[in-house]
């Protein structure tokens, strides 16, 4: 499996859609940092979730 984005890209996290839009600050591996509007910055184990890369923000 391959991670479709980059740091800077905007995501959703499928899973908990109401930590709001975050940006991707950095990829280690399979563990992705992302800066949660809603909920702050959160490591996530792209082994488990895969995010949803989003174009644009509203």
């Amino acid at each position: 499996m391959f991670l479709n984005y980059d740091p800077g890209d905007f995501v959703i996290n499928p899973k908990n859609r109401d930590w709001g839009v975050g940006q991707v600050q950095s990829i280690v591996k399979r563990k992705i940092t992302v800066n949660f509007e809603n909920a702050g910055k959160k490591v996530i184990n792209g082994n488990k979730i895969v995010l949803e890369r989003i174009e644009e923000i509203e």
